[in-house]
């Protein structure tokens, strides 16, 4: 995938969001602590929230982008260079192109599974 495309799938926050939720909950959402389907979406924080028992659960937690502050946006673009690189490409190489250090988190992840 080019980079353009790449950024025209994932260029902003929104498709982001998007993007994790369909990924999390394939089915859609579902309560942890009451099963529920109803939810709410508080974008001033990054949570969901049932309707039913109040439950709060942040977008990203469960995956490989949660408790880190970075946007989602720079997350994904740290991405694009392990899944373009056919030789690899070290962590320290990933952190120069991402500017920070969530790309030796994202290399770690994906390093020892």
């Amino acid at each position: 995938m080019s980079l353009p495309t790449f950024l025209g799938r994932f260029g902003t926050e929104a498709q982001c969001r998007e993007v994790v939720l369909q990924q999390h909950w394939p089915n859609g959402f579902l309560c942890p602590s009451c099963g529920s389907r109803s939810h709410c979406r508080l974008d001033t924080r990054d949570l969901l929230q049932c309707n039913r028992c109040k439950h709060q659960v942040s977008l990203t937690a469960g995956t490989l982008f949660a408790q880190t502050k970075l946007p989602l946006k720079m997350r994904f673009l740290a991405i694009y260079p392990l899944s373009q690189d056919k030789n690899g490409i070290s962590a320290m190489a990933l952190r120069r192109s991402t500017g920070s250090i969530c790309g030796l988190r994202l290399f770690a992840f994906v390093a020892l599974g």
